[in-house]
């Protein structure tokens, strides 16, 4: 008994410790900067870059059906916490970002069941495929957005994100990723085991052989 309250009463201090560091450990993380950006806005662009650059390998690798183990990992992680960072950054009220986040997240959340807990057997291969290329989507969607508003010469063209430019760019990244998505999708099993119907060939009917009558 003495151990187990030896325990609980260090988890509780631990516990409480934390607590108490939290709003520093918070305050840091948002308020310590690196040139001119956040320690929070430094690490999610970080981990977007990685994930969107995994991404575009990983994907590329379904053509061919690759695994690729270690790069989908990090591509899945690294999407994941991208989506989850970016509910850290102050808001108020429900933005068109955190609708693409909640999305996103439950996109990544299904990816990766059909790819860990189904081993995207039987049509969960299709699910991983098609959960993984509409992952990557949203990370280019949002590398899009931010090159237009951070980059002058592009945000010369669309200032307010609703000219043609923008649109534009934002149709051929969808179109890109669909088309991925369609070469990518796994053939029926029919197709894919090379199992073709054979056609029974019809019997024909041979008629009796008669001897001629004698006249």
């Amino acid at each position: 008994m003495s151990v187990i309250f030896c325990q609980s009463r260090q988890l509780f201090t631990v516990w409480r410790t934390g607590c108490l560091l939290r709003p520093w450990i918070e305050r840091v993380w948002r308020d310590t900067m690196f040139f001119g950006v956040s320690t929070l806005q430094t690490f999610h662009v970080l981990i977007s870059i990685i994930g969107i650059v995994t991404g575009l390998v990983v994907v590329w690798g379904l053509f061919s059906s690759r695994r690729m183990s270690t790069l989908t990992a990090i591509f899945l992680a690294t999407t994941l916490l991208t989506n989850l960072t970016g509910f850290a950054f102050p808001f108020k009220g429900f933005t068109p970002a955190i609708g693409v986040g909640i999305i996103g997240t439950a996109v990544m959340a299904l990816c990766l069941a059909a790819r860990y807990l189904k081993r995207m057997e039987n049509g969960w291969r299709g699910v991983y495929v098609v959960t993984a290329v509409i992952s990557l989507y949203f990370n280019l969607f949002v590398l899009v957005v931010q090159l237009f508003l951070r980059v002058p010469a592009l945000n010369a063209y669309a200032p307010t994100g609703s000219e043609p430019p923008f649109a534009a760019v934002q149709g051929l990244v969808l179109l890109l990723c669909a088309g991925a998505g369609f070469l990518a999708f796994p053939p029926p099993a029919s197709a894919q085991t090379g199992i073709r119907l054979k056609v029974e060939p019809r019997l024909r009917r041979v008629r009796p052989f008669s001897r001629p009558s004698a006249s």
